[in-house]
C-alpha cells in the first residue's frame, strides 16, 4: 500500500506518458511544419529533462542506500546508458559518421567544464574551499589522458586501413579498462574515492544509516526512468533534425543536446551536493562520468555501427584537440591539492563558455 500511494506521486513518469501518446498521435501533422517541429521539440525536450530529474531522484536513494563510490556509479552508469541510447537513435535518424564523436567531446566538456566548475563555484561562494580526496582526481585525470588520447587522438596518426581493426582492439581494451578500474573503484583502493567526515554513529556502533530505503523500488523506477527516457528520444530525434536542417544550424548542435539530456541528471545532483558541501561526490560525478562516457560509449557505437553497417569518425578536430588538452591541463592544476575554490570553478566556466561559443562556428 505504501509502495503504491509513494508511484502515485510519480508524476515525471504520468507526464511523459502522456507525452508519448500525445506527440505520437500528431507527429505526422507536426513534422510538415516548422512551427510544428519547434512545438514538439520543445515538449519533448521539456519532458525529458523532466523524467532526467526522476532519474537524479532515484540514483540519489540508491546512493543514500549503498554510500559512495556505489551511489555515484550507479548515478554515471545510468546517465551513459541515456547518452548511449539517445547517441544510437540519433545516429540512425542523421546518418552522421561524427555525430558520436561530438556527443561523446560535449559531454565531456559539459560533465567537467560545465558541471563541475558550476559546482566549484556555488559552493566556493557558500564555503570558500570545498575538500576532497586528492587520490580520486588523480585517479580519473590519469585514465581520461589515456582513453581519450588512444580512442580519440592516436586514430589520426593510423593508417586508414587499420582503422577497423583499431577501434575492435579499443571495444575490447576499453571494457577491459572499465572492469579493471571499476573493481580497483569499489574494492581495492575504495578510499581513494571517499572523503572521510566525522563520523554520526556513536562509538561501538554499527552505522548503517537509511535502511528504510526500498532499493528495488528506487532501481525499477531508475530503469523505467531510462526507458522512457529513450522512446522520448526516438520522436525528439525526428523534431531536432528537421529543425536544425531548416534553420542550417550545424548538427554539432544536436550532439550538444544529447550531452545534456543525458548529463541532466548528473547536473541536479551535482549541485546539490556542492550545496551540501560534498565536493567528493561532485568529482566523483563529473569526472567519473566523463570516464565512463569514454570507455562505455565508445565501444557500444562501435559495436552497433558495425552491427548495422555504418561509417564512424571517432577522430577529433583540431579545435576539439585544443579543448580537450586545456580542459585536462587545467583540471590537472587545478585538482592536485584536495580542495576547491571559486576561481577554479570559474575557469572552467570559461572554458564551456568558449566550448559554447565554438559550436557555432
Amino acid at each position: 500500500m505504501q509502495i503504491l500511494k509513494k508511484f502515485s506521486k510519480e508524476y515525471s513518469l504520468f507526464l511523459a506518458i502522456i507525452a508519448f501518446f500525445s506527440i505520437s498521435h500528431f507527429e505526422h501533422a507536426l513534422v510538415h511544419t516548422t512551427a510544428g517541429n519547434l512545438f514538439g521539440f520543445s515538449i519533448l525536450f521539456v519532458v525529458i529533462i523532466y523524467s532526467a530529474m526522476a532519474v537524479a531522484h532515484h540514483a540519489e536513494m540508491l546512493a543514500e542506500k549503498f554510500g559512495e563510490p556505489y551511489g555515484t556509479l550507479i548515478l554515471t552508469i545510468s546517465a551513459v546508458v541515456v547518452e548511449i541510447v539517445i547517441i544510437v537513435i540519433m545516429m540512425m535518424q542523421a546518418e552522421s559518421p561524427t555525430l558520436a564523436r561530438d556527443t561523446i567531446y560535449s559531454a565531456i566538456m559539459l560533465d567537467i567544464n560545465g558541471l563541475l566548475g558550476l559546482a566549484a563555484i556555488i559552493g566556493g561562494l557558500k564555503y570558500g574551499e570545498q575538500p576532497y580526496n586528492i587520490d580520486s582526481s588523480n585517479s580519473y585525470l590519469s585514465m581520461l589522458l589515456v582513453a581519450i588520447g588512444i580512442a580519440m587522438v592516436v586514430p589520426h596518426f593510423i593508417d586508414p586501413v587499420y582503422h577497423d581493426t583499431f577501434m575492435l582492439f579499443n571495444v575490447v581494451m576499453f571494457l577491459l579498462l572499465y572492469i579493471v578500474f571499476t573493481r580497483i573503484q569499489l574494492k581495492s583502493h575504495k578510499y581513494f574515492f571517499e572523503y572521510k567526515v566525522k563520523e554520526e554513529c556513536k562509538e561501538d556502533e554499527v552505522c548503517e544509516p537509511h535502511r528504510e530505503i526500498n532499493a528495488w523500488y528506487h532501481a525499477l523506477n531508475l530503469v523505467v526512468s531510462i526507458i522512457i527516457i529513450g522512446v522520448l528520444a526516438e520522436i525528439l530525434s525526428v523534431f531536432m533534425g528537421n529543425t536544425l536542417e531548416t534553420f542550417g544550424l550545424p548538427l554539432a548542435i544536436g550532439a550538444v543536446g544529447v550531452a545534456v539530456i543525458s548529463a541532466a541528471p548528473e547536473l541536479i545532483t551535482a549541485v546539490r551536493a556542492a550545496v551540501d558541501n560534498r565536493m567528493q561526490t561532485v568529482i566523483n560525478i563529473a569526472l567519473g562520468a566523463s570516464l565512463a562516457t569514454i570507455l562505455l560509449t565508445i565501444p557500444a557505437v562501435i559495436v552497433v555501427s558495425r552491427y548495422m553497417g555504418m561509417e564512424l569518425n571517432l577522430s577529433v578536430t583540431p579545435v576539439q584537440g585544443v579543448m580537450f588538452g586545456l580542459t585536462l591541463l587545467v583540471s590537472i592544476v587545478n585538482f592536485n591539492d584536495g580542495e576547491t575554490n571559486m576561481l577554479e570553478g570559474f575557469l572552467h566556466v570559461i572554458l564551456f563558455v568558449v566550448f559554447a561559443f565554438l559550436v557555432f562556428v
